[in-house]
């Protein structure tokens, strides 16, 4: 019974999402909350940290990176389609011009992310680091 309970005890300290989204889940339960608001306004939430994360690199590295931009506008998109499909008249046209919309902002990140000029840098300087040997 112990050996169970340490391994519970290690599962929620490794994994501590899970027991902060059974409290959100416990308090909109609890408080009697409309489901599709709560998870509306996390997703907000997840955008407005988002944004603060760009800020902050911008800030502190004086460069806007342009994955964060395009994550931005994905989470954005995919709160947009939630709220299309948890309402009761379904614009679907609407829906799928938003996921087409995500697949192509998915497109760009994964372009950004590969022809990075700070990845150019970074293979660069291994490489420097290799002649020097």
């Amino acid at each position: 019974m112990k050996k169970a309970i340490r391994k519970i005890k290690n599962y929620f300290e490794n994994n501590y999402e899970f027991l902060a989204a059974l409290v959100i889940f416990i308090i909109i339960l609890v408080a009697n909350l409309d489901f599709q608001k709560t998870i509306v306004l996390m997703l907000e939430f997840i955008v407005i940290i988002e944004v603060m994360k760009m800020i902050s690199d911008f800030i502190k590295k004086e460069k806007l990176r342009l994955r964060f931009v395009i994550d931005i506008f994905i989470i954005f998109l995919i709160r947009d389609v939630v709220i299309y499909t948890s309402k009761a008249q379904k614009d679907y046209f609407t829906i799928l011009f938003l996921l087409v919309v995500i697949m192509v902002f998915f497109i760009f990140r994964i372009l950004a992310i590969k022809y990075s000029p700070g990845k150019k840098e970074f293979i660069e300087d291994l490489k420097e680091e290799k002649d020097e040997k």
